[in-house]
C-alpha cells in the first residue's frame, strides 16, 4: 500500500466504502471487448472495431463513451444484448467476495457506483453471487451526471446515510478517482485490475492499493473491533491473513 505525498487523511473511522464494479470487484474485460466488437460489426459494419480505444475509457457510461469515440449511439443496444448473453463468463476478482464479507462483518456500509446501468450491474452481481454482499448499487443511468462527476458517489453515500468525510471510493480508472475527489471522499486507486498503474497514479489518488486485501487496513473501527451490531451477512470465507470476528450474543 502506498500513499501520495499530497494525500488527504484517511478517516479514522471509515463508515462506508463505495466501489467501482468492473475491474475492481469483477473481471468482465473479456466480455466487454467481445460485446463491443460484435456491436460494432452489427451497427457500423466492415472494418476493425476500435476495441483498444474503447478500453481506454474504463468507468464511464457507455453512451458517453460512444459519443466521445464518435460512434453511433445505436451500438448501445446490441452491446447490452451481447454483454447479457456472455455474462456467464464474468467472474469475481480473486479475494473480492471475501473482502466484502469481512467489511460487512466490521459494520462498514458498502455500495457499488458503476459506469453500467443499475439493472445491468445488479444482474451481473447477482450472477456472480455478490449482490447480497453490498447494501446498494447505483448505476450511471440512475443519476443526472455519470462519472467523472460526483453525482453517483454522492447518491451512494446518501443511500448509506454516510458523510463524504467518513467514506472511501475505490476505483481502477481516472474517472473513478475524479468522481471521488469531486464528492469529497478519499480516492483509492485499485491496481489489481487491468488499468495501467501509471495512468492511475497520474490521476492523483489519495491512496494506492496493489492487492484487494490491503483495503482492510484502512477500515478498522477505532476500538479495533466491530461497529455496533453485526449485520445479517451471507456466509463468505474470511480474507486470507485475517482472523474471523467473534460475535457474542447480545444480552
Amino acid at each position: 500500500m502506498s500513499r501520495a505525498a499530497t494525500e488527504r487523511p484517511v478517516p479514522g473511522d471509515v463508515r462506508a466504502v463505495v466501489f467501482d464494479l468492473d475491474g475492481v470487484l469483477i473481471d468482465s474485460l473479456t466480455v466487454a471487448r467481445e460485446a463491443f466488437a460484435l456491436a460494432y460489426a452489427e451497427v457500423v459494419g466492415d472494418g476493425v472495431a476500435p476495441v483498444d480505444e474503447y478500453c481506454r475509457h474504463p468507468g464511464r457510461y457507455l453512451p458517453e463513451v460512444l459519443r466521445m469515440m464518435g460512434l453511433p449511439a445505436a451500438m448501445a443496444a446490441p452491446f447490452v444484448r451481447e454483454s447479457n448473453r456472455l455474462a456467464h463468463l464474468v467472474v469475481p476478482l480473486p479475494g473480492a467476495p471475501e473482502l466484502l464479507g469481512e467489511l460487512r462483518r466490521r459494520g462498514v456500509g458498502l455500495a457499488v457506483a458503476t459506469g453500467r446501468s443499475g439493472a445491468r450491474a445488479r444482474h451481473v452481481l447477482d450472477l456472480v453471487g455478490m449482490l447480497p454482499l453490498v447494501d446498494h448499487v447505483v448505476g450511471s443511468d440512475e443519476v443526472r451526471r455519470p462519472k467523472p462527476a460526483p453525482d453517483i458517489v454522492l447518491r451512494a453515500l446518501e443511500l448509506l446515510a454516510v458523510r463524504p468525510a467518513d467514506a472511501l471510493m475505490v476505483g481502477d480508472a481516472p474517472a473513478d478517482l475524479a468522481s471521488a475527489h469531486a464528492a469529497g471522499v478519499v480516492a483509492v486507486a485499485a491496481l489489481w485490475g487491468e488499468s495501467d498503474p501509471r495512468t492511475l497514479r497520474a490521476a492523483g489518488p489519495d491512496v494506492t492499493l496493489a492487492r484487494v486485501d490491503e483495503l482492510l487496513a484502512l477500515c478498522v473501527p477505532p476500538d479495533g473491533g466491530h461497529r455496533g451490531s453485526p449485520r445479517d451477512t451471507p456466509d463468505a470465507p474470511p480474507v486470507p491473513g485475517t482472523t474471523p470476528p467473534i460475535h457474542r450474543p447480545m444480552g
